[in-house]
């Protein structure tokens, strides 16, 4: 399908922003960086949790853009494997690391236009701060308990990558790892 035929009679093409925070990581080495913090065990549990819930409710993105750190990038490689993507529809972005929201919207500007779909893999507390100013409403933002680790914002709007814009989004919902099933269907 093309993103003429998605856009309908020439309007705008409807878009999904995908928003997810970093699995869970591990504050056992004392001397590394902290852009180098590995997945805890409950990181590495919860990312392709998360991925196979994406791919049981439809949200298949297009195209994956995530934060170079550590963590962020093993979180994106679970939650794309366990999608069943292509490792090559993901793209580092360095701005997303210690990103402030005018920087997120920057790498949301440069998705594909065709993309009709995007997932974006970072930090907090930007993501919160993103999720409140597109659409979150005031709840959705603050204190890093609303938006965990590993934890998907899923807004929708009509319009461009480049032109999203505060308020511009519908929060479709907020999950979070500890909302889903402990035994997912087909899972021992």
């Amino acid at each position: 399908m093309t993103s003429e035929s998605r856009q309908g009679a020439g309007g705008p093409a409807e878009r999904e922003l995908l928003l997810m925070r970093h699995a869970k990581s591990s504050w056992d080495s004392p001397t590394a960086r902290d852009f180098d913090r590995e997945l805890a065990p409950r990181g590495l549990r919860d990312a392709p949790r998360m991925g196979r819930w994406l791919r049981a409710e439809g949200l298949v993105p297009d195209h994956v853009v995530c934060s170079p750190a550590r963590r962020a990038r093993a979180t994106t490689d679970a939650v794309v494997e366990a999608l069943g993507l292509d490792p090559s529809v993901v793209r580092e972005a360095p701005r997303i690391y210690e990103a402030s929201t005018a920087d997120l919207l920057a790498v949301l500007g440069g998705c594909p236009a065709d993309a009709r779909r995007v997932l974006l893999v970072g930090h907090n507390p930007g993501l919160e701060m993103l999720v409140a100013r597109l659409g979150g409403g005031p709840g959705a933002g603050g204190s890093g308990k609303r938006f965990p680790t590993a934890a998907v914002a899923h807004l929708a709007f009509t319009g461009t990558w480049s032109g999203v814009f505060p308020d511009a989004c519908r929060l479709e919902r907020l999950v979070r790892p500890k909302e889903l099933p402990e035994n997912e269907p087909g899972q021992v």
